[in-house]
């Protein structure tokens, strides 16, 4: 980002206002390190060498910077132009055009007010450069009056954002619970456990899930870190918040006998008061499966069995006692006491196109799918043909996301969140991959998703300690209060 004009415009103000301090090159700051002061006009080769080399690092490393100069030469525009398309970075002219009779204002009254004919000379400057930067090929073109360009990692999320504002839909917010930092508590993991309830209750959100591994993934943490059996917590949850929906996402169907599986959502579901929901995949870490002597059968046997629970458990939740015959499950009795106490939504995991998919359109209440936008339109498409194929209505079918969002209070913030989880990954590329930003940026995000079709949010904050980081999810849950699921 080149901010262009004459001295006195107010650029360094404007860079202050809406860009963290490392995000600002200056010409007048680097003068100061290499040269007497901010005024030392002879360090100005030195301190432009300088400017470019960290503008050039910063480019190449994918992280944002704002040129503070005077923006005035074509020639160094150019050249800034240049290191944003070899980088694959957007490259923005911000033009601050203050008043020429302010600029003026302001020169004489600064201790070091550049010669009144230096200053005219840069206006003249200033006016031809506006003719010019139009046929640069800037990806865009503003002005510091217009605000702070979008520097949300999804385009077009701020103009969401706005339109959420403006003409509001709802749509539902769950906490997926990945990590549990329990350790920190002195009162134990049941103490912490309740107070992220309380939190995303007070939050806003629609419910908790509960991701079900018997080893924590590496895609969370590592492998000796806490990761409890998912029903027996959602059992103690399910006494403390009266209106926090609670399952799993998702359950592997290697893990229990489908009938055990519907016994027990049942039972959750009516001690809850008809609050439970049932996320359901066919498993993928081998790993764990070994450690606990369980089968980990090929892909294609998995997703039968995918196909037989969910029949199972439609089955046993069904009124009566009667004989059961399906397409792959036959019971003699159908005994499941006590029965939930409300319909139970199936929702099921992963994204297999040809078949998980088609699974999820014949026998689930709707499927989750990957956050990300460009992934989701492609599985969207082929999940409501899978839909059509079976007969269903593709409106009828539940849509959710799984998201892992860095939610910061400021940009400041959310780049400190970056910082402290990215490791050996580069900070642009885990700030994308989590598209690190301040809740506006996300509710921007989470309205893209809405206008998509997606009725649910589940929501697994990668920095979770306790309940006051569920809390940061409150002015998100607000803004799609009163989802629909």
């Amino acid at each position: 980002m080149v901010l262009v004009g004459p001295s006195g415009t107010g650029k360094s103000a404007w860079a202050a206002e809406h860009y963290r301090p490392h995000e600002v090159v200056s010409s007048d700051r680097l003068r100061a390190v290499v040269g007497s002061g901010e005024h030392d006009l002879d360090a100005s080769a030195d301190a432009f060498v300088l400017l470019d080399r960290i503008v050039a690092a910063r480019l190449r490393r994918g992280l944002t910077a704002v040129v503070d100069t005077l923006g005035l030469d074509p020639a160094r525009r150019r050249g800034y132009l240049d290191l944003a398309r070899s980088s694959g970075m957007p490259a923005v002219a911000v033009l601050v055009d203050t008043d020429p009779a302010e600029c003026r204002r302001r020169n004489r009254t600064r201790d070091h007010g550049v010669p009144a004919g230096v200053l005219e000379g840069q206006l003249r400057r200033m006016r031809a450069a506006v003719e010019e930067i139009g046929g640069e090929g800037w990806d865009l073109v503003t002005t510091a009056g217009s605000g702070q360009p979008e520097v949300s990692h999804t385009p077009g999320a701020r103009a969401a954002a706005g339109e959420q504002r403006q003409r509001p839909v709802r749509m539902g917010l769950v906490l997926q619970l990945s990590r549990f930092a329990w350790d920190e508590d002195p009162e134990g993991p049941a103490h912490w456990l309740a107070a992220v309830a309380r939190a995303a209750a007070e939050a806003g959100l629609q419910g908790i899930a509960l991701m079900d591994h018997l080893i924590q993934i590496p895609q969370v943490g590592r492998a000796w870190e806490p990761i409890p059996e998912p029903w027996v917590t959602l059992g103690m949850l399910a006494g403390l918040e009266p209106d926090l929906r609670l399952g799993t996402l998702v359950t592997p169907v290697t893990f229990r006998a489908p009938g055990v599986l519907a016994k027990t959502v049942a039972t959750l579901d009516a001690l809850s008061g008809g609050r439970s929901f049932c996320g359901i995949g066919a498993g993928w870490w081998a790993r764990e499966h070994a450690a606990f002597g369980l089968p980990f059968p090929p892909a294609g046997a998995r997703l039968d069995e995918l196909e037989s629970a969910i029949e199972t458990l439609r089955a046993l939740w069904q009124p009566g006692t009667k004989e059961y015959r399906g397409d792959q499950v036959w019971l003699p009795e159908t005994t499941c006491y006590p029965r939930p106490a409300a319909p139970i939504p199936v929702i099921v995991g992963g994204g297999g196109e040809k078949r998980t998919l088609a699974i999820a359109a014949r026998l689930g209440d709707g499927c989750n799918l990957p956050a990300d936008l460009g992934t989701l339109d492609r599985k969207l498409v082929i999940f409501r043909q899978h839909c059509l194929a079976a007969g269903r209505d593709p409106a009828q079918a539940e849509v959710t996301v799984l998201d892992v969002p860095v939610i910061g209070r400021d940009r400041e913030d959310a780049a400190s969140i970056v910082e402290k989880l990215r490791g050996r990954t580069a900070a642009a590329a885990f700030a994308r991959r989590h598209h690190a930003g301040t809740a506006d940026d996300h509710i921007g995000r989470y309205r893209l998703l809405a206008d998509r079709g997606v009725k649910t949010v589940f929501v697994s904050l990668p920095d979770l300690t306790g309940p006051e980081d569920v809390l940061r999810l409150a002015p998100v849950a607000a803004a799609f209060a009163d989802g629909a699921w």
